[in-house]
């Protein structure tokens, strides 16, 4: 996805080694990155001066932009590794992950082992799991997506997934063919799903806000910003706004769950 540019009339200070020229540079997860530029949008409203613009390229590359300096703020929608734990790292909002289909597949819910056994091609015909004769199409993300990351983990645990699946590089790119596909089946930021795709039952329980917010809908992933350091300055201001009533209130009628960071405040 491309930038979103705010603002060109004032650079912001970095706490990073970045050119002051280019404002707040925030990049990484396509997951996080349109709820970040919604945010962005907001800040502005109140900052006119600021300048921040929003990239994509995936969690593991904003974790890498933000140790290498080259982002203010990096954006993950996957947990740490033990490598990257030095970094400084806050949860924003928690988000669930949803498994979709077509609206026209008769299929409402499946357990995590359907689902495993999907991915890795031991289940290829919705027949075998109650749905019609057909050639199951599995869509996945790509390598180094922290949406993939959050799956493999959640679901997959040690099964890889098959190199069979079609490979989409983002959220927008996997419900668009599951939107399109009647024997498709993706994996989403649960904020994302509407009424073009439907998010099936996990074990019997439907993949909703509170039903993460109780747990008992295990499909879940934290949004964390990362930063090389403590944050200071302009980007504390940006990531203050958003733990902010105001801000968490923004990410929960986006359909994430509010950071406990954020209610803490």
């Amino acid at each position: 996805m491309g930038a979103v540019l705010l603002s060109l009339t004032v650079s912001l200070t970095s706490a990073c080694s970045i050119n002051s020229e280019a404002g707040l540079i925030v990049a990484g997860s396509t997951s996080v990155q349109p709820y970040a530029e919604i945010l962005a949008e907001e800040y502005a409203i109140l900052n006119p001066a600021s300048v921040i613009d929003i990239q994509g390229g995936g969690s593991s590359a904003g974790i890498s932009a933000a140790k290498s300096g080259t982002a203010d703020i990096g954006m993950s929608s996957r947990s740490l590794n033990d490598e990257e734990k030095n970094l400084w790292s806050i949860e924003i909002a928690k988000d669930g992950l949803g498994i979709i289909v077509n609206p026209a597949n008769p299929i409402l819910n499946l357990t995590l082992d359907q689902i495993r056994k999907i991915y890795s091609s031991e289940i290829t015909n919705w027949s075998e799991i109650g749905g019609s004769n057909s050639k199951i199409h599995v869509i996945t993300r790509e390598e180094g997506s922290g949406t993939r990351g959050a799956f493999a983990d959640l679901v997959m645990e040690k099964t890889e997934i098959t190199p069979k699946a079609i490979v989409q590089d983002s959220n927008g790119a996997v419900k668009q063919l599951v939107k399109d596909d009647p024997n498709a089946i993706g994996f989403i930021s649960l904020g994302l799903v509407d009424d073009t795709v439907k998010a099936l039952h996990l074990e019997g329980i439907a993949a909703t806000q509170e039903n993460i917010r109780n747990g008992s809908y295990s499909l879940s992933r934290p949004f964390l910003f990362v930063s090389l350091s403590q944050p200071s300055g302009q980007i504390k201001q940006f990531i203050d706004f958003i733990l902010s009533a105001e801000g968490q209130k923004i990410l929960s009628n986006e359909g994430l769950i509010p950071s406990k960071e954020g209610a803490e405040k």
